[in-house]
């Protein structure tokens, strides 16, 4: 299954039910300090309530993605309740969401600000 995922993402953060971290990407590190601690309560929140791993990944075009993932033979890892989650927190992160995905679009992308 290596080959599935083949499609260049940048990961923003994550968190790890299995080893209880967080990860935030270095190239993301000048972020607000308000911004990075709402990323981290997000991700350890939904992974604290479902278990397994949660990625939130840029792909190609710069859009952000939720992935939430199991080790295999975690049989524990609600996945059901991870979608809702995330379709929980899309929902009540969207303005958040939309300003990150702006962000990388114009820092590493070099696309320029979208006008309305």
């Amino acid at each position: 299954m290596a080959g599935e995922h083949a499609a260049e993402t940048e990961v923003l953060c994550g968190a790890n039910s299995y080893t209880q971290k967080y990860y935030l990407n270095p190239k993301f590190a000048s972020l607000p300090e308000s911004i990075r601690n709402e990323l981290q309560i997000l991700c350890v929140k939904i992974t604290e309530e479902c278990g397994g791993i949660l990625t939130l990944e840029f792909d190609e075009e710069g859009e952000l993605n939720f992935r939430a993932q199991a080790e295999d033979g975690d049989y524990l890892f609600d996945d059901i309740g991870s979608g809702m989650e995330i379709f929980h927190a899309r929902i009540e992160k969207q303005e958040l969401l939309s300003q990150l995905e702006l962000y990388y679009k114009i820092r590493f992308l070099g696309k320029k600000e979208e006008t309305e």
